[in-house]
C-alpha cells in the first residue's frame, strides 16, 4: 500500500530496524530513512531508488527483491543499516553532529554484528560522519569497527550522475570472491 501524505509526514522521525544476521558478508548502510521508508518500514523503500534493482544487477541475489523482502538478505550474507536512524524528508536535514554520531554508533553496531564488509551508500554522508573529507567511491584504506569499508554511490534517484548500470558495477565488486549470489537453502 502507497503510504499516504498523513502516514508520510507521521514518519518523520520514525525509525527501521536494522536487518542483521550471523555472517553477513556486506553489511549496506544508507545515509537515513526516508518517509517512505519509515511509512512502510522498509529500507531503500521509496519509488525511484535504485538500491533493490542494483543490488539484483550486481549479482548479490539472484533475482530482485522487493523492499517488503528485506528478512531475506542475510540468507545472502547480506544487511542494512544506516548512518542515522531518523526519518527525514531529505538527508540534508541532518546535522553534521547527528552525522558524527551516527558514524560512532555505526562503529559499535559493525564491531557487534562483525561483518566482513561495510559498505556505505553516500560518499558525502560517509565524509561527514567519518571526518574522512577526501574520501572517494569505492574501497578504504581504514577500516570500520573491524570491517574492510567500502564507499558507494548513492542510489536515490536524485542522485543523477550515477546510473542503475554504474551502481551495480560498484555493488559487484562487494561479491565475496568475485561470485553470483546462490538461491539460500
Amino acid at each position: 500500500m502507497t503510504p499516504t501524505k498523513a502516514d508520510l509526514e507521521a514518519a518523520r522521525n520514525a525509525t527501521i530496524g536494522d536487518v542483521l544476521g550471523p555472517g553477513l558478508d556486506v553489511l549496506f548502510c544508507g545515509i537515513n530513512p526516508s518517509l517512505y521508508s519509515a511509512a512502510t518500514g522498509h529500507h531503500f523503500a521509496r519509488p525511484g531508488n535504485r538500491f533493490w534493482p542494483a543490488l539484483h544487477l550486481s549479482g548479490l541475489v539472484p533475482r530482485r527483491l522487493a523492499p517488503h523482502e528485506q528478512h531475506l538478505l542475510p540468507s545472502y550474507g547480506l544487511g542494512i543499516t544506516n548512518i542515522v536512524a531518523r526519518a527525514t524528508a531529505r538527508a540534508d536535514e541532518l546535522s553534521p553532529e547527528e552525522l558524527r554520531e551516527g558514524g560512532a554508533r555505526l562503529a559499535r553496531l559493525v564491531e557487534e554484528a562483525r561483518p566482513a564488509t561495510l559498505a556505505v551508500a553516500g560518499v558525502s554522508a560517509y565524509r561527514l560522519a567519518f571526518a574522512r573529507p577526501g574520501a572517494r567511491i569505492g574501497p578504504q584504506e581504514e577500516t570500520v569497527g573491524g570491517a574492510a569499508l567500502w564507499v558507494l554511490p548513492n542510489p536515490s534517484g536524485l542522485n543523477a550522475h550515477w546510473t542503475l548500470e554504474t551502481i551495480a558495477a560498484e555493488m559487484a565488486r562487494l561479491r565475496p570472491g568475485g561470485r553470483p549470489a546462490a538461491n539460500p537453502a
